[in-house]
């Protein structure tokens, strides 16, 4: 089963979407997280990677990030890119996904590629106030990947707005569940893990 978790940056998705993975248990669910299919920028010179839309669908390798997906659902083993926030660039390193029952995607643009959207069985969005995402956004930015508060200030004007209307409020209405981030957390966490262990169950029963 695979599972879509989609909100803008700093909506809270991938706390949410990791708090299932040590609730369930990693024997049962698997993270997959968009941020590692951003293409590789290696052949630019560093100050145009900086400069570079991070928020527009096209900055995501979908044909890797399908492909993966796929593979998954067939239970076979994927070779996930890891990707470096500060250079913009993918490690040498990759990381092995084993198959598991339930597959978790997360990421701001999963609900704008078609061929992604297909692939989900139950759609989440994390629906967060503009000013509460910002301020995330700036913390993490400023805080975990070394950014100034102005470059992050006009990331977050250049890019980062225009985009989240254009691309990612609109696919909200590809949802199954909204989750309004103001809710109790422990309480959205809670509902999503037993509607998976129900899944889980109903899984196991058609296949006695």
């Amino acid at each position: 089963m695979i599972i879509g978790i989609c909100g803008g940056t700093g909506s809270g998705k991938t706390t949410i979407a990791r708090s299932i993975v040590d609730t369930v248990g990693e024997e049962k669910v698997v993270l997959i997280e968009q941020d590692s299919y951003y293409r590789n920028l290696a052949d630019m010179p560093l100050d145009e990677r900086h400069q570079a839309n991070f928020d527009h669908p096209d900055s995501i390798d979908s044909e890797m990030l399908v492909n993966h997906i796929m593979r998954l659902k067939q239970g076979l083993t994927v070779e996930m890119p890891v990707y470096d926030m500060v250079t913009h660039t993918r490690s040498d390193r990759i990381e092995i996904i084993e198959p598991k029952p339930i597959v978790i995607i997360e990421g701001i643009l999963i609900f704008s590629e078609p061929r992604v959207l297909d692939l989900i069985d139950i759609r989440i969005f994390v629906d967060t106030p503009d000013d509460v995402r910002l301020m995330r956004r700036m913390r993490r930015d400023i805080n975990e990947r070394g950014r100034s508060f102005e470059r992050t200030l006009d990331q977050y004007e250049r890019t980062i707005r225009p985009m989240h209307f254009e691309f990612v409020e609109p696919s909200k209405r590809h949802a199954h569940i909204i989750i309004p981030e103001g809710s109790n957390s422990g309480i959205t966490v809670e509902f999503l893990c037993g509607m998976i262990r129900e899944k889980l169950n109903e899984q196991k029963t058609a296949l006695a």
